[in-house]
């Protein structure tokens, strides 16, 4: 059942957790699409996301797999509160290489206090999409002050 948005101003509030998110930008990570309870995200895969043995880090899939969940969950939470990260887990299923990768999260049940959320990372090389990574994470519904 698609989700709706409690906050008519969700499209800017998910393109402003992006912009101003200064680790995600520094890393590359650029939001792609959304709508009420989803997220897409992307990464032009360069050499320092690569860790020692020349696959993509798991803190940058963590990272990129987190902050889209994050702004799914913004995408349905009220405009006077905010979402936080409490816990995630991230499953690390085969190794990230090729030219990019792709996240997409969605909410999988909406609340007034938790959100629980899903993100799946793909890498992506040439035609081929393998999925790599994926967090399952709870995030909280807090009161900005």
């Amino acid at each position: 059942m698609p989700l709706e948005s409690p906050n008519p101003h969700y499209r800017s509030a998910v393109e402003q957790a992006f912009a101003q998110a200064a680790f995600v930008t520094d890393i590359g990570i650029e939001l792609v699409d959304f709508g009420p309870g989803w997220c897409e995200s992307a990464l032009r895969i360069q050499p320092r996301h690569l860790q020692h043995t020349g696959i993509v880090h798991a803190g940058v899939q963590s990272t990129m797999a987190d902050h889209t969940a994050g702004a799914a969950a913004i995408s349905i939470t009220p405009e006077q509160q905010y979402i936080l990260t409490v816990e995630f887990k991230l499953h690390l299923l085969r190794p990230g290489a090729g030219e990019s990768l792709r996240c997409r999260a969605q909410v999988l049940k909406p609340g007034r206090n938790f959100q629980v959320v899903e993100s799946e990372v793909y890498a992506l090389d040439g035609d081929r999409q393998t999925l790599i990574s994926k967090l399952t994470g709870t995030m909280a519904v807090l009161p900005r002050q």
